[in-house]
């Protein structure tokens, strides 16, 4: 098993692409109201879209979506939700396949 903490910017909005675990992948995250959101895109196919994204919590959790390995952001300072304007220091995106 292996893990990559996936570059972010600290913007409220923005789209990256990303080849994980012989996938091609684009995620967009993007900041509401209630939260930091993420889509998930594989070969261009949307896969995920919508998911809340919160401190240490799985956010595929399903081998059956055909998604290979798992995502979860991490706070690196304490056990707060991610939200954008610490992305990319303070909280980290990881995939670990």
């Amino acid at each position: 098993m292996s893990a990559v903490a996936i570059p972010l910017l600290s913007v409220p909005a923005q789209d990256l692409s990303i080849r994980l675990g012989q996938q091609s992948c684009r995620f967009r995250v993007y900041q509401k109201r209630t939260g930091l959101y993420l889509d998930i895109y594989v070969n261009d196919a949307l896969l995920l879209a919508g998911i809340l994204c919160r401190d240490r919590v799985w956010l595929v959790r399903s081998p059956a979506s055909g998604f290979v390995g798992d995502l979860s952001f991490m706070d690196t300072q304490g056990q707060s939700d991610p939200e954008y304007s610490a992305l990319g220091s303070r909280y980290e995106l990881i995939w670990v396949g």
